[in-house]
């Protein structure tokens, strides 16, 4: 961990609060998970206990709990005498990822009573406004809070959970496209499409959208890791 990602821990810790009496475990694991989802530990970044539970303010025996409960979530991986690192997710796990994708956003939108949904509205405007600027994180972010938004519709605490866990593994993926406006770009007029059938009460086109466009992505993104396939 050099000092980049000290002060990203620093930050936000700081940002997090101390944590609630009982609940140091999972305050830690949601320091170290914002770190990622907000693309500021990369891929292969290694987590030294000794400055990770300084930077926390826990410890060793209860960061390696919180490790625990990361590695579980698939956003790091322990090696045997090598320590701990940010997990570099492969084609597999972006099977898995768009699996659970699938079946969380496009429940929600078929079975949601439409709305005007003004948050995703502003993701979408968002999104917008960093392609305009050429900011490749801008839109990934913007896209990121459309699609947890997405899922937030359902009102379920705990797919919303397992939708803030999957879209931190996501950030993980798309590292490999940060510096690519090209793989960002399109989708921000495929969210705003989404937006507007489910808001004019077409919930059902609105999973078919959200279907087809996830398809598209995971293969793209696969094609990233795995080469195209040959025809």
């Amino acid at each position: 961990m050099n000092a980049v990602e000290h002060d990203v821990l620093t930050t936000a810790a700081a940002q997090a609060g101390p944590a609630p009496h009982g609940e140091v475990i999972p305050w830690a694991a949601d320091v170290l998970r914002q770190g990622i989802i907000a693309g500021r530990l990369l891929p292969g970044t290694r987590l030294s206990e000794t400055r990770v539970s300084e930077v926390l303010g826990i410890s060793r025996n209860t960061l390696r709990e919180v490790f625990t409960v990361l590695d579980g979530e698939n956003l790091l991986t322990r090696v045997p005498n090598r320590g701990v690192s940010v997990a570099r997710p492969g084609a597999d796990d972006v099977r898995e990822i768009y699996r659970v994708r699938l079946a969380l956003e496009t429940s929600a939108l078929r079975w949601t009573e439409p709305a005007p949904q003004p948050g995703l509205r502003a993701a979408v405007e968002a999104g917008r406004a960093a392609r305009e600027r050429g900011d490749v994180r801008g839109m990934a972010d913007a896209n990121q809070r459309f699609h947890g938004g997405v899922v937030e519709l359902a009102r379920s605490v705990r797919q919303n959970e397992l939708m803030a866990r999957t879209l931190a593994e996501m950030r993980l993926v798309f590292f490999s496209m940060h510096e690519d406006p090209s793989f960002h770009a399109p989708y921000i007029e495929r969210n705003a499409r989404i937006l507007a059938l489910f808001e004019q009460g077409r919930r059902e086109e609105a999973a078919e959208r959200m279907h087809d466009y996830l398809a598209v992505s995971r293969r793209r993104l696969l094609e990233v890791l795995e080469g195209p396939r040959v025809r």
